[in-house]
């Protein structure tokens, strides 16, 4: 019998680096899957940022998210991973300890809390989750998450928050806001034991980070009343590329839902992509229709809205009902950040600088909430550790996952105001959260002593009191042009 391995390609023999339990295919599909939802981070949310604003915030908007990126990757290996998806502490919080030892990082993967109890019992109605490929992976895939839910949330900060708030904000607000949605939706939680369906964030990223960012918004207070009345992009071109990256990258972001390169895996990319053409399509038919003409940032929101929309159902529904969401995701958000946000008093007192609470928060809670409607039994049965789940369109128990969906939206809700005002109230007790008045005015050369673009003499600036050129070791407000120079902004 031994001498029957000699058939066998060595690729596929066990050995100390390719156990038994190791499935190279599914191992390669998550690691892809992770590194293409880094990549929508870093670079593709840097790029977006740092050339959707006006040029003097390019480079603090940029580095918010490179900041956040680098940030996140420390807490997370260091303690917040096991509070997402290790052991129980709490209903709704992991255990905090390392993800760092080589004996965790090389056994095959397993999410400990994720054993679903029949109606809360204590029978086992689906076995906890061990996925054919190692922790380190694991730990990999959902650090990129944790690590744009935050970046996704910067977008409703830029062009005023004190950047060393910023600093203490992103760890702090992973801890004790991202763990805990993460854990009670994903790491077998209260909401996970529930029923509470989502199939690759759109609880745990979008609604959390839509509703924090504003709230974040809110107290760290609006931009300059200068910037507020105007803030054209510096870059569309460069914004097109980001969202490029944002919605290519997307095919990772819920196609590595099933922690496999399985039939539901091809379900989500498929249903994704779908939905957000279908958005960006109808959100760019509503401007030309009631504007006139067709938006090019309009079209990149309804691109993300529709991609928003989808996630929490990726690979639950069906195609047709892909094109019902991103029609509603297209028109709906639309309808709220163009019209219900100019007659809002509270929405037009907060500056949510990228409309974040549209895009995200409301496009989020929209697709769990039809999520709970259209979520087909079959493909349910394939992913979900609730047996016979389905949404209220399929009848039985499905209008019971109807209020389900809507209970654990409330809770990140919910969960995201409080945390995020507590987190906000002690930062500024040790550091501003806004930025003082002069480097609102001056910008990223006041802030970082860097400029994004040299516009004119080469990076060095115009001195209009002598008529002459300063090097760019002169510190000088790079907002005063002589007559005749035209400045983007």
């Amino acid at each position: 019998m031994a001498s029957s391995n000699m058939n066998i390609p060595s690729g596929y023999v066990s050995s100390a680096s390719s156990p038994d339990w190791l499935n190279k295919g599914d191992n390669a599909w998550q690691m892809t899957a992770a590194t293409v939802v880094a990549l929508q981070s870093v670079p593709g949310l840097v790029i977006l940022y740092g050339s959707i604003v006006k040029k003097k915030w390019a480079v603090n908007s940029a580095f918010m998210a490179l900041y956040a990126f680098a940030a996140v990757w420390l807490c997370w290996v260091t303690w917040a991973f096991n509070m997402s998806f290790g052991e129980k502490l709490l209903p709704f919080w992991g255990k905090a300890k390392p993800a760092l030892g080589q004996k965790f990082l090389i056994r095959q993967a397993e999410l400990p809390a994720t054993a679903h109890y029949h109606k809360g019992g204590s029978v086992v109605e689906t076995a906890m989750s061990e996925p054919f490929f190692p922790m380190a992976t694991m730990v990999y895939f959902q650090c990129v998450f944790a690590a744009i839910t935050l970046i996704l949330l910067a977008g409703s900060l830029l062009g005023r928050m004190n950047i060393r708030a910023w600093m203490l904000f992103v760890p702090l607000w992973l801890t004790f806001s991202y763990t805990v949605g993460c854990f009670s939706v994903w790491g077998g939680g209260f909401l996970f034991q529930w029923g509470v369906i989502d199939f690759c964030g759109g609880y745990v990223i979008h609604l959390s980070s839509g509703v924090a960012g504003f709230t974040a918004a809110y107290w760290v207070g609006p931009r300059s009343s200068k910037d507020r009345e105007r803030f054209p992009p510096n870059n569309v071109l460069m914004t097109l590329t980001g969202a490029g990256l944002l919605w290519i990258g997307w095919a990772g972001f819920n196609g590595g839902g099933p922690y496999a390169a399985n039939v539901v895996s091809s379900m989500a990319v498929l249903n994704t992509n779908i939905c957000a053409a279908t958005s960006l399509l109808v959100w760019t038919c509503l401007d030309v229709i009631f504007f006139k003409k067709p938006s090019v940032i309009g079209a990149v929101q309804g691109m993300i809205t529709g991609l928003v929309c989808i996630t929490p159902g990726a690979g639950l529904v069906q195609g047709w009902a892909s094109i019902v969401m991103g029609i509603l995701s297209g028109s709906i958000p639309w309808y709220t950040m163009m019209v219900v946000h100019k007659r809002s008093a509270l929405l037009q007192k907060v500056d949510d600088t990228l409309g974040v609470i549209h895009t995200h928060a409301v496009a989020g809670f929209l697709g769990a909430a039809l999520t709970g409607l259209f979520a087909e039994p079959t493909l349910c049965n394939l992913f979900l550790p609730v047996t016979n789940s389905r949404g209220g369109f399929y009848g039985g128990v499905g209008g019971y996952q109807f209020v389900k969906q809507i209970v654990g939206a409330l809770f990140i809700i919910g969960w995201n105001v409080v945390a995020t005002t507590i987190i906000c109230l002690v930062i500024r007790l040790f550091v501003p959260l806004r930025m003082p008045e002069e480097e609102l005015t001056i910008g990223d050369d006041a802030v970082h002593g860097e400029e994004a673009y040299a516009l004119w003499g080469d990076g060095e600036k115009y001195d209009i009191t002598k008529h002459g050129w300063l090097s760019d070791e002169t510190n000088h407000d790079n907002n005063k042009v002589p007559s005749g120079v035209t400045q983007m902004v």
